[in-house]
């Protein structure tokens, strides 16, 4: 039986778990879901009721970095993993903590009457960008000439900042971190795990 994938197309935690799994090469039963209507079968093994939620046998993962080494601890033919981990963590706490919370600021300002949208594009500049932008200015990945599981899974955040103001997005003086977004975004993995799939029902 198929490793069961609760799903959401455009989350980013969803994406990253989704292009890991497709990258190791296991294959899953994928069931979109509507945040409006969640489905009981997720929120009975997952009651948070966030995705991704992976379902294997009697194991349960519902957050997205367990999904994405999980699926590497299965199969990692160009090694993601091979790369300092504590280099990795400071990526991914600086990412799926203040910047997601900027992120989430610039892209619902109305959310957030009291800021100022052009503060919190600073803030995230100097928080994440000015140091990306460095970091790949000497490798096209953030931890070196070899992709890893840390630029998969930061990239549907950068992604999805990037696209809510495309225009003042490209104004920025951030070539090589642009560079880096786009090898990303027309990578055959990404396409890969972006088809549309119907809204999965019990």
């Amino acid at each position: 039986m198929k490793p069961i994938l609760y799903s959401y197309r455009r989350c980013p935690y969803a994406m990253r778990a989704r292009m890991a799994l497709k990258y190791a090469g296991i294959d899953v039963e994928q069931r979109e879901i509507d945040f409006r209507n969640k489905p009981q079968s997720m929120l009975l093994v997952s009651p948070k009721g966030t995705v991704p939620v992976l379902c294997v046998d009697e194991l349960v993962l519902d957050q997205s970095l367990d999904i994405m080494h999980w699926a590497l601890g299965k199969s990692d033919p160009s090694s993601w993993s091979g790369v300092d981990e504590q280099d990795a963590q400071r990526w991914i706490e600086k990412n799926d903590g203040p910047f997601k919370m900027l992120l989430d600021q610039y892209k619902y300002p109305n959310r957030f009457p009291d800021l100022n949208p052009e503060d919190v594009l600073n803030s995230a500049i100097d928080l994440m960008f000015d140091p990306m932008e460095n970091a790949l200015q000497s490798s096209p990945y953030l931890l070196g000439n070899r992709l890893s599981w840390v630029d998969v899974a930061i990239f549907p955040f950068i992604r999805q900042f990037a696209a809510v103001n495309p225009q003042q997005f490209e104004a920025l003086p951030f070539p090589a971190l642009k560079k880096w977004l786009k090898l990303h975004l027309e990578s055959e993995l990404f396409h890969s795990v972006m088809n549309k799939h119907p809204t999965w029902a019990e």
